[in-house]
């Protein structure tokens, strides 16, 4: 049994957390980590605040044990999400893309406030503002890293950041968790390892290019949603970067996500306009419209497995990647790997 502070502040058995995923983490997948005695998080971009309720209560029918929503507060709807949130009393609410104004009222009856960030400063002020325990993410990891690899970060972080660190970004065995817990982390994110288990509803034609892939078959570009990023290296991602400014496809894919977002086109202008004025976080308008192509791609990715055309952001952790368990018998390796690793450094050590 591996105790940490991630264990204890959260009140889970194993210091390993899902990623939350958007459009992949499901009710179905959280609720099996929750589980299998992890922390599973429910990535809620996908829904309407109601829809984000629904899918609340569908965890709470799968699982009596504690777990997050993944909520991103420039998004439009994100006050609505922390309020509902706030209303359903989440256990966790894990935010990222904003500042947290919300950690008293979730403090309020026993909840607790989760940052996701990918700077060492970021992190800092994430703990500076009151959360209980902040991501760190590094540049291994899928989706949006920094420049930073967990090998560097996470030490960096964990020598000013007094509250729980969970360390994301290439995290996928026991071995990773053992070195994340030397590192200074209290415990791991997974995000392409979780999503390549049979409770996870990517599609099988995309988890078999994952399982087939390298650590060395990813693309790190701002080609796929405007940010820097890391996918999977597949036609549909190469053909991005060869491509130009994608304008037609970036109007039909724009309005694809108003549609997958459920806005009208008056807040979809109004999201925009937010998105290009937030700050630190803002968006500029080209951005955003790489934004939409990407999402339009990923869609197809991950529910048609259209290898020819979809994209899927994946970590460079695939190369290690080569089955498909059910997340209780990963948790369970990876738990037992990382004793008998720890177990082995405690013995050398005289």
């Amino acid at each position: 049994m591996i105790k940490t502070r991630m264990t204890e502040v959260f009140g889970i058995q194993h210091p390993i957390m899902l990623a939350g995923m958007n459009w992949i983490t499901d009710a179905r997948l959280v609720a099996a980590v929750c589980n299998a005695g992890g922390l599973g998080i429910f990535a809620t971009a996908r829904c309407t605040p109601e829809e984000m309720r629904e899918n609340i209560r569908e965890i709470r029918k799968l699982t009596d044990r504690p777990f997050g929503v993944n909520i991103i507060l420039i998004f439009f709807g994100g006050p609505e999400k922390i309020k509902v949130a706030i209303e359903e009393k989440v256990p966790i609410i894990n935010y990222t893309l904003g500042k947290p104004w919300f950690i008293d009222e979730v403090h309020a009856y026993g909840g607790k406030v989760m940052g996701t960030t990918a700077l060492a400063k970021h992190a800092f002020k994430a703990a500076q503002l009151g959360c209980d325990a902040v991501i760190v993410t590094g540049h291994e990891a899928a989706g949006h890293g920094a420049n930073a690899t967990s090998l560097i970060l996470i030490p960096i972080a964990a020598s000013t950041v007094k509250v729980p660190i969970i360390a994301a970004g290439g995290f996928y065995d026991g071995r990773g968790l053992a070195a994340a817990l030397a590192l200074g982390a209290d415990g791991i994110s997974m995000g392409t390892r979780l999503m390549l288990t049979k409770e996870s509803i990517l599609h099988d034609s995309f988890k078999k290019l994952c399982l087939d892939a390298t650590e060395q078959d990813t693309l790190y570009d701002t080609v796929f949603d405007g940010l820097p990023g890391r996918a999977l290296k597949s036609k549909g991602a190469k053909d991005m970067q060869k491509r130009g400014f994608p304008f037609v496809e970036a109007f039909k894919a724009a309005s694809q996500l108003r549609n997958e977002m459920k806005l009208t086109y008056p807040q979809f202008v109004a999201l925009s306009l937010k998105m290009m004025s937030a700050g630190e976080e803002s968006s500029p308008l080209w951005v955003q419209a790489r934004q939409a192509t990407g999402l339009a791609r990923f869609l197809r990715g991950i529910y048609d497995g259209d290898t020819e055309e979809g994209i899927l952001f994946a970590g460079q952790a695939i190369g290690g990647i080569h089955d498909i368990p059910t997340v209780e018998e990963l948790i369970h390796r990876v738990i037992n790997e990382a004793e008998k690793i720890l177990a082995l450094l405690n013995a050398q050590v005289h």
